[in-house]
């Protein structure tokens, strides 16, 4: 295997690593693709697709039991006819190696004009499935194999080789009784012929026809036996004319369409079985074709829709695609920011359960967030817009048309198709190491959630086959879960961590000194427990700005045990391990890094000295050292000494009550304004402000909203 140049680890080993994963998992499942640049989810999701089919033409390569083409000749139409005619496929527990992939491209915004957003998933689907499969088939398999009762039916799994069943009518075969129905009449009708049963009536003397009992017999059985067969073609005819004719996604856009239909209760159950029948004939054709078939429905464009909109697509897909053994996997290409503020501020987000990180821990299997670009990326990527540009440009000029631009990426021109290619076996090994190494202590931190344990085992699997297909010496490697389960069960206090680090290490580049007292750079022992206490004063502070984020963490107390006992991680390993950290959301981040840096805005030159400090000085300030600041800004002795005296130190100046500061102090009004911009920031009443809920806010809203009546 040749190893990708340095500067390629980017989208084409996140694409491949995902492909990896996604023919392991088992279905249904969704995957969360996460970033702020719609471009780069566009550039990995076209090349996921490309190395999920190529992951599938290897393991037919490797096994040699061949699957059924895709595209079946006149022979393969006819054998699938006549096993749904037929037979009726037995389900095994014994599933094949070899897969197929059907990608479904679901843009959100497409049907975004519509009020049943969630309805639009079906339709896409039954177009999809028409495409691949064929109209006829479709039609044909509901008619001949699809039973609505069989969905309370338990389903049974028997042992064998043998993968159909013939029907039976009478204990006859029907395929047999088929051949019965079409050879009688006919042996019958040739019988008659030859021997001319059915001549003329002789009359009598009197012109009265003579009564002719075997004739009479003959015609009843011909009657019979042809008719029989005749009723029950035309009783087939129809349902497949109709069938043909009567979509269910036209009546799917029909009831779409009815508010009086779309309305009712019923109306989403029809669309639900209408789910579970896409999902059986899959199913049978799994038997029929011999291989696994999975529709990958890749979801975009989520975030530019209305929150009620966008929170019936998330109901959707959890109710109407998760179904167990559904061949479903579902990949939500979104801006995770933009989509936690729509769907808080949605109707009836009233509870822990109804917000968006709870909606999205119920339904996602395998988060993955989507790296920010090296320097040298962006680079490349700024001259690729700049050469796209002039290229448009020119093109216009010359033909007078305008040709849509897309960001891409210079490297996605490189064929890494070719140069990256795990064997399953290298990936498989490494993760069952990782598992197997950090299995005794981490029992105790894994949720009792399947879906929390699920995200973790996948997000494992991703972060073994990066390693593989980018060849980086991870050092640690029993640590890999242990890395995978902080970020997944701790993602705020992780992600509060990861930027006090990277903001201390930045103010030491710009300063040129350790300027932070809390995490100098030149101290990558410094382990990420003590980087935590040392700052959580200061995430105490902002608890009612970030109340959503904090929610999201599992037990405070097993977190202590984590990184102080079991998992003592340092600053260096931080830096080193957060490639297999791709299951820790970025927006977490980047949120905290908002809010902490509107708290430590200040200025600089002669008005730096009347700015205000940063909450996290400010925190770790003793007595002495404000005595000191106080000094600075010239302030009279007496103040000093008062604080002094009372011991005030900076947690007392934070959670203090702002009113008994002022009374101690004795300031006059314009010392006291200097004092408390300087060490508290903004007055009390502003910083502890709580927040307000979602379902309030609109209510305030609506109420500006209202126009008075006259």
């Amino acid at each position: 295997m040749q190893r990708p140049t340095e500067d390629v680890l980017s989208d084409e080993i996140y694409a491949y690593a995902l492909s990896k994963t996604l023919t392991k998992v088992s279905s249904p499942a969704t995957v969360g693709l996460y970033s702020s640049c719609q471009n780069r989810i566009n550039i990995i999701c076209r090349k996921m697709k490309e190395f999920m089919n190529k992951e599938a033409s290897k393991l037919e390569d490797k096994h040699e039991e061949k699957p059924r083409p895709v595209n079946p000749s006149l022979g393969g139409l006819l054998a699938l006819i006549g096993r749904m005619l037929f037979y009726r496929p037995i389900w095994t527990m014994e599933k094949p190696h070899n897969i197929r992939f059907i990608h479904v491209d679901f843009s959100a915004w497409h049907f975004a004009g519509s009020d049943l957003l969630w309805a639009g998933i079906a339709i896409r689907l039954f177009q999809s499935m028409q495409v691949n499969f064929g109209k006829l088939q479709l039609a044909l398999y509901r008619v001949t194999q699809y039973d609505e009762e069989d969905e309370v039916k338990e389903k049974v799994f028997e042992k064998g080789k043998d993968h159909w069943r013939s029907k039976k009518i009478c204990c006859c075969p029907l395929w047999l009784f088929f051949l019965i129905i079409l050879i009688v009449p006919l042996t019958i009708l040739v019988f008659v012929l030859k021997f001319d049963l059915l001549k003329p009536e002789e009359e009598l003397a009197d012109g009265e026809p003579k009564a002719s009992s075997q004739t009479d017999v003959v015609g009843g059985l011909v009657f019979a036996a042809v008719g029989v067969p005749a009723a029950s073609a035309l009783k087939f005819a129809f349902m497949m004319i109709k069938n043909l004719i009567f979509s269910q996604e036209q009546n799917i856009k029909k009831g779409m369409d009815n508010e009086r239909i779309s309305s009712q209760l019923g109306f989403m159950n029809e669309v639900r079985r209408e789910m579970w029948f896409i999902s059986r004939f899959i199913q049978f054709m799994e038997v029929f074709e011999r291989r696994k078939i999975r529709i990958v429905l890749n979801i975009s464009s989520l975030d530019r829709c209305p929150p009620k909109k966008i929170v019936a697509v998330l109901e959707a897909i959890n109710i109407l695609l998760s179904e167990e053994e559904s061949p479903f996997i579902s990949i939500l290409a979104v801006n995770p920011y933009v989509i936690v503020e729509k769907v808080n501020f949605a109707d009836g987000c009233f509870s822990r359960e109804d917000r968006a990180y709870a909606l999205l821990n119920r339904i996602v299997t395998l988060a993955f967030s989507v790296p920010a670009l090296c320097n040298s990326s962006k680079l490349d990527l700024f001259y690729s817009l700049v050469n796209r540009s002039r290229t448009a440009e020119n093109s216009t000029e010359n033909h007078g048309t305008d040709i849509p631009l897309e960001v891409v990426d210079v490297k996605e021109t490189i064929p890494l198709i070719e140069t990256l290619d795990v064997e399953d076996e290298e990936v498989e090994s490494l993760v069952s190491s990782i598992l197997k190494s950090s299995e005794r202590k981490l029992n105790m931190y894994l949720s009792d959630d399947s879906m929390s344990m699920r995200r973790v085992i996948n997000s494992i699997r991703v972060a073994a086959t990066i390693i593989k297909a980018s060849r980086k010496n991870v050092p640690q490697q029993d640590n890999i879960a242990a890395w995978v389960t902080l970020a997944n069960q701790w993602p705020c206090r992780l992600s509060w961590i990861i930027q006090c680090v990277e903001d201390a290490q930045q103010e030491d580049a710009h300063d040129g000194t350790h300027a932070d007292p809390i995490v100098p750079k030149s101290d990558p022992s410094k382990t990420l427990w003590k980087v935590f206490s040392e700052t959580r004063a200061e995430l105490y502070e902002m608890s009612a700005q970030i109340e959503d984020l904090l929610e999201q963490d599992e037990d405070p107390e097993m977190f202590e045990s984590f990184l102080k006992v079991d998992f003592k991680f340092t600053i260096g390993d931080l830096k080193s391990c957060e490639v297999v950290m791709m299951n820790l959301d970025h927006s977490i981040r980047k949120e905290l890094a908002q809010i902490r840096g509107t708290s430590r805005l200040r200025d600089f030159g002669c008005m730096k000295k009347l700015a205000a400090l940063p909450m996290k000085t400010i925190i770790n300030m003793g007595t002495e050292d404000i005595c000191q600041e106080l000094e600075k800004m010239n302030y009279p002795s007496k103040y000093i000494d008062v604080v002094r005296s009372n011991g005030i130190d900076g947690p007392s100046l934070v959670f203090g009550d702002v009113n008994d500061l002022k009374d101690l102090l004795q300031m006059p009004f314009r010392e006291w304004a200097g004092f408390r911009h300087h060490f508290l920031g903004l007055p009390s009443q502003l910083r502890n402000v709580p927040q307000a809920t979602p379902s309030a806010c609109q209510n305030r809203m609506s109420k500006l909203l209202v126009v008075p009546q006259d």
